[in-house]
């Protein structure tokens, strides 16, 4: 049990720190670093935000006792809002970013394919393991 709780505690402040890594980068100017240009560059930072933000909170909010269900709805419209308050954010409090659909839905995707992952590896990969 204690090392359980380690585990989750640790797991809590990993995901804290990726969302509020997440949320200064999307609300920072990078218009004075040097710039790749890869077209849609920023969609796919989007989609990988979700994606691990929606990782990381479900390895914390997961719990043997309840079915994996409601971990996974509560950590899907966790990032569906999160990602919609970064937008909001940008276009209210930011003179240099704006708030865009796509990268909502970019967003989105990143968390549709978490889920996805999570349930392919709870179903297949975690059954077989013993």
């Amino acid at each position: 049990m204690q090392r359980l709780l380690v585990h989750k505690n640790i797991y809590f402040w990993i995901a804290s720190f990726w969302t509020i890594l997440v949320f200064y980068l999307c609300l920072v100017s990078f218009k004075n670093l040097p710039s790749v240009v890869i077209g849609s560059a920023d969609k796919y930072v989007h989609f990988a935000f979700h994606f691990i933000f929606t990782i990381l909170w479900f390895l914390y909010l997961n719990n043997k006792k309840i079915k994996l269900t409601k971990p996974l709805i509560v950590v899907f419209f966790s990032s569906f809002f999160f990602g919609i308050v970064i937008e909001i954010a940008q276009t209210l409090f930011t003179t240099t970013r704006k708030g865009d659909v796509l990268d909502v839905l970019a967003n989105t995707s990143g968390a549709i394919i978490a889920i996805l992952v999570l349930i392919l590896y709870n179903k297949y990969i975690k059954r077989n393991t013993f």
